[in-house]
């Protein structure tokens, strides 16, 4: 009996257009084919308050380490989904987060609990952080979790590399966009 699968659109931003552009295409057919089935799909959107943005010194770790300036502040444009999804975020499922693991402060776990979701299928931005961190924590809930590897992306190939070859040895699945939507369709 296949699993109940949500796919984890993880923090596709203006911010991070640079990252994507390869991993862009195949977001788009995995979100074309969990709309076709219905299955839960879920973005989540990374940004920080102007409180965390302007403390001193910042209590957020993420400020902390890259700094005001290099950080996404909530509302801006940066924190805006990328232009070529704006057709599907509008009235999806949107979980704010100020952290790499987007379970950590968000209702994340409640949403995949609600929907009684047994797999996680990552893909997104960056990698070796925000998608692997994310994609990890699921495993560490109980989740089985893929985390798709032509489908996520980051600042450079050495960076995506680490991060799917650190999730694959110890966590879950690292597959392909075609991988997974040819085991989704063959009821795994």
């Amino acid at each position: 009996m296949a699993l109940k699968t949500a796919l984890l659109v993880v923090d596709m931003q203006k911010f991070f257009e640079s990252m994507t552009t390869t991993a862009l295409p195949n977001i788009k057919k995995l979100i074309t084919h969990f709309e076709k089935t219905s299955a839960p799909i879920i973005f989540t959107q990374h940004g920080h308050s102007k409180e965390e943005l302007t403390a001193d010194p910042p209590r957020n770790q993420l400020v902390r380490k890259w700094g005001p300036s290099g950080s996404i502040a909530t509302g801006s444009n940066d924190w805006q989904f990328q232009d070529e999804l704006k057709k599907y975020t509008d009235g999806a499922k949107v979980v704010a987060k100020n952290t790499y693991d987007a379970f950590i402060n968000t209702d994340l776990q409640q949403v995949l609990d609600e929907d009684k979701i047994q797999r996680v299928v990552v893909c997104g931005v960056m990698t070796d952080c925000c998608c692997d961190t994310t994609a990890r924590s699921a495993f560490n809930r109980g989740f089985e979790t893929w985390l798709v590897s032509d489908a996520c992306g980051s600042a450079n190939k050495a960076q995506h590399q680490a991060g799917l070859k650190g999730f694959g040895f110890a966590f879950g699945e690292v597959v392909t966009t075609k991988e997974a939507i040819g085991m989704l369709e063959g009821g795994q």
